[in-house]
């Protein structure tokens, strides 16, 4: 009986365990919250272009080219993103991928109108060398009547 106790709740243990480690490789995740909070955001080096992104609409773009063709095409021009202090949850996986989920204070201009939303991010980042890239995005505009956001 005992036995069967332990070999039950163990793997539950470790499970729940592994979604809320947000604490171990605490360089590699001071690096990724250095790259979210970097004045003017994320700037891919060149062996960094390779990413996948999901636009506001839906649409995905295969590369960063791409994904600045999107915006230019639907006349988007951010003017700022801040991530919300503390919203950050970062995970990392041995210490060469990381999972970045955020909010952001979004500040743009869509075809010469001013828009300010909350978006909560989610990012996919590869160490390449010693460079964290930011592989994957997508975002979502968080509804702030049903879901209110205190900065």
């Amino acid at each position: 009986m005992k036995f069967l106790l332990i070999s039950t709740l163990l793997p539950l243990a470790t499970t729940a365990y592994a979604q809320v480690d947000t604490l171990s490789y605490p360089a590699e995740r001071q690096q990724i919250r250095a790259i979210l909070h970097q004045p003017g955001g994320y700037r891919p080096t060149p062996a960094c272009r390779d990413m996948v992104a999901v636009g506001p609409k839906g649409d995905i773009s295969f590369s960063e080219a791409e994904w600045r063709a999107a915006q230019a095409k639907e006349k988007a021009v951010f003017k700022s993103i801040r991530v919300v202090p503390g919203s950050e949850i970062i995970r990392v996986y041995n210490g060469t991928s990381a999972v970045a989920n955020w909010l952001a204070d979004v500040r743009l201009s869509v075809a010469g109108q001013d828009v300010a939303l909350k978006v909560r991010r989610l990012e996919v980042y590869i160490k390449q060398g010693s460079t964290w890239c930011r592989v994957a995005g997508q975002g979502t505009q968080v509804d702030e009547q049903l879901f209110p956001v205190k900065p």
